[in-house]
């Protein structure tokens, strides 16, 4: 398998397309900042789709997770049960580490595959990497700037809570199998404020957008 550092190194360039790493916890509102953006016009590219697609049915990424954690991982139609396997890891720090071994470099590798496509054939000048594990995953080396989504963790595990139909307790393990909010601040160029309503988040990433374009 490839490193990330050859990975990276066949990164096309464009100095006329700026490529932005967009990132915050689980359920702080990446997603809804994403499609704020693709409005205004930017090419958005989603890590979690990325995330999903290498673990689908036939891929080696779902090949490698079969042969480390077994077969009753899978669903009848031998694609994997997302769902059981986030349950197991996010018990298991160890467990969960190795499912980034697994994962993550074929994660890197689309993304990687992601930008240079669109810096060929998209007339857009901006580019969004829309990524939860963007610095744990170091993809900020593939943006030139990071813009991180801010939530206090009350509404974080309120909004996760809803959203997966979990309970308090899992909820507060999936946040914390992640980096804290204060540690991810360090790498941020800019930090959108989403504790509010939609119209204000909107309100911070228009004032940015313009002043990028």
């Amino acid at each position: 398998m490839q490193t990330i550092g050859m990975m990276r190194s066949k990164m096309g360039s464009d100095s006329m397309v700026r490529t932005i790493g967009l990132t915050g916890g689980i359920a702080s509102g990446k997603s809804t900042a994403s499609s704020i953006l693709k409005k205004f016009g930017a090419s958005i590219i989603d890590a979690d789709k990325i995330a999903r697609k290498v673990v689908e049915k036939g891929k080696p990424a779902l090949k490698e997770i079969v042969e480390f954690f077994g077969a009753d991982l899978l669903l009848e139609d031998g694609t994997l049960d997302r769902k059981k396997l986030g349950t197991l890891v996010f018990n298991d720090s160890i467990l969960l580490e190795e499912l980034n071994r697994i994962t993550h470099p074929h994660i890197y590798q689309e993304i990687i595959d992601e930008i240079n496509w669109y810096k060929k054939t998209d007339h857009n000048h901006v580019i969004i990497l829309d990524a939860a594990l963007l610095i744990e995953m170091k993809l900020m080396d593939l943006v030139e700037e990071v813009w991180l989504i801010s939530v206090p963790e009350e509404i974080q595990l309120a909004r996760l809570m809803e959203r997966e139909n979990i309970s308090l307790e899992d909820a507060k393990k999936r946040v914390k199998a992640q980096m804290a909010l204060e540690e991810k601040k360090q790498y941020a160029h800019r930090i959108i404020d989403n504790s509010k309503d939609v119209v204000y988040l909107k309100s911070q990433l228009e004032e940015i957008w313009n002043r990028l374009i």
